[in-house]
């Protein structure tokens, strides 16, 4: 029971929260505890002062319910004390003892008021109409009576100028006639409103006093507390945007030690993060020594292959071409270990270029004529792949970057490779050159069937292949797109690839003056 209150009290703030103008999202955990710290807030002021304003009411009814038993007494002494009073119709009747002002005194028989009197602000005794007494007094000489003859106090509108009136009636007899009738004598309600209304209004005062005292320590005790989990998440929002996915990463982030405090439950947190990121700063480190180990390994194996590899390619050669009569078998043999020397040559000097790229080595700098070298490459792909048409678009004046310009060459021979190797002969590619602000772009478009968009994500990736959706017309080692990008990231630059089924655009982005990665 002493769960489910507040659960229901949760459940119908957030759906008052979700009926707020602008309450769109889900609100933070900021918003919620200010939200509950001034619901509370209204909550106990609200129940508190409804309280107050309860007991006072019952408090003040009673006191007018004494001051009205002790009216009823004064306006029946005329009448010698007798058990039963006894009335007469006439005014005199009622020139008793002094009564309050506002109090009323009216003879009621038979349910019909024959005479009613009520003492003004002067103190005098002034006559009421009593049309307008008959219904509801009425009622009040038709209740049950205690052994004095008495009824208890009731509270009845009289409309009119008279207003509320807290009302007891006296049971009698008249004189002229000894015909039972009851004197109904009331008091004003008047009194009682007032107090009550300047309760509520001060009640009211208050409330929106507190609630603005409240929503200020509010939002100074819940920034306060906050505090420590916003240093938290910048701390994590730091370690987020470091490129933790490759090389080398001193990930030297951590939390306050002011924050780690385990006696708390937000320093146990802070404790618990630290704990986490020394572990990931483990992780990455154990994992970029086995990269150093695994670069260096294809570094090493790839230039002690190279020479090996020369000398079966030359082998192979020379024996091909001795004039010696060899089986035509051996002499398709050698032709075959020949060719594949020649592309594993190729594979090796990739991969060690990437091995070297990868350790920042291997480039040339100086101030290179970009245009030259995209026009030579398209010239190169017009001999290496004549079918497919190939145009070029250059700016008049030559493109001057700074950089490598064998490797630069290579990123725009390795596109047209690309294009001529995985889209159908007769193809049409596009070679632009363009000079963008303070960036150099180059842009290989083809007309192909596009790439597969499974293959996007890692088409930049060592190895990776396309799909079978381009046709792929040579063998492919699958380095040189990951040389692409490689050679880009060296000069500071960006490589990105859009794909349609109208065809892919890869697109390089270089600065015009070196910033070396």
């Amino acid at each position: 029971m002493s769960d489910a209150l507040p659960a229901r009290a949760g459940s119908s703030l957030r759906r008052l929260a979700r009926r707020l103008p602008g309450a769109s999202g889900p609100f933070t955990l900021r918003q919620r505890l200010i939200l509950s710290i001034v619901a509370l807030v209204v909550l106990l002021t609200v129940v508190i002062g409804s309280l107050s304003v309860l007991v006072l009411r019952v408090s003040l009814v009673d006191q007018l319910d004494g001051e009205l038993d002790g009216a009823t007494t004064r306006a029946a002494s005329p009448f010698g004390g007798a058990s039963e009073p006894s009335l007469t119709p006439d005014g005199g009747e009622f020139d008793g003892p002094r009564q309050a002002p506002g109090t009323l005194t009216a003879v009621v028989v038979d349910g019909q008021v024959r005479a009613a009197y009520r003492i003004t602000v002067g103190g005098e005794l002034a006559a009421v109409d009593l049309a307008e007494l008959d219904e509801p007094l009425a009622g009040v000489v038709g209740r049950p009576v205690d052994a004095e003859g008495r009824t208890e106090p009731t509270t009845v509108d009289l409309g009119g100028s008279l207003g509320s009136y807290r009302v007891e009636s006296q049971k009698g007899t008249l004189v002229s006639t000894s015909t039972t009738a009851h004197l109904v004598v009331g008091l004003p309600t008047s009194g009682v409103d007032r107090t009550i209304t300047v309760m509520v209004v001060a009640i009211a005062g208050v409330t929106i006093i507190g609630l603005a005292v409240a929503i200020a320590i509010a939002f100074a005790v819940v920034r306060s507390a906050l505090r420590p989990l916003e240093r938290m998440s910048d701390t994590a929002l730091r370690v987020a945007e470091l490129p933790l996915d490759r090389g080398e990463v001193a990930l030297a982030e951590r939390v306050d030690e002011q924050d780690t405090d385990t006696r708390t439950e937000v320093g146990r947190v802070g404790a618990s993060l630290n704990r986490m990121l020394g572990h990931v700063a483990g992780a990455l480190e154990a994992r970029q020594q086995s990269e150093n180990k695994v670069r260096q390994f294809v570094a090493d194996a790839s230039h002690e292959l190279r020479t090996p590899l020369a000398s079966v390619r030359g082998y192979a050669e020379l024996t091909r071409r001795m004039n010696a009569d060899l089986p035509d078998d051996v002499v398709y043999a050698m032709g075959r270990i020949e060719s594949e020397a020649v592309r594993m040559t190729s594979l090796v000097e990739d991969l060690l270029l990437l091995a070297r790229l990868d350790e920042g080595r291997d480039l040339v700098l100086g101030d290179v004529d970009l245009t030259r070298i995209v026009l030579d490459a398209v010239s190169d792909a017009h001999v290496a792949g004549p079918s497919h048409a190939v145009d070029v678009d250059v700016p008049d004046e030559p493109v001057i970057v700074t950089g490598d310009g064998m490797r630069l060459h290579q990123i725009v021979a390795n596109l047209l490779t690309n294009a001529r190797t995985h889209t159908p002969a007769g193809t049409q590619v596009h070679v632009t050159l363009a000079v963008e602000a303070d960036s150099v772009v180059v842009r290989v478009a083809d007309e192909g069937p596009g790439i597969d968009p499974g293959v996007l994500p890692v088409l930049f990736e060592r190895f990776a292949r396309a799909d079978s959706s381009r046709s792929r017309s040579a063998g492919s080692t699958g380095l040189g797109l990951a040389i692409v990008q490689a050679v880009v990231q060296a000069h500071g630059g960006l490589v990105e690839v859009d794909s349609s089924p109208a065809g892919a655009v890869f697109t390089v982005r270089l600065p015009q003056e070196a910033r070396l990665a």
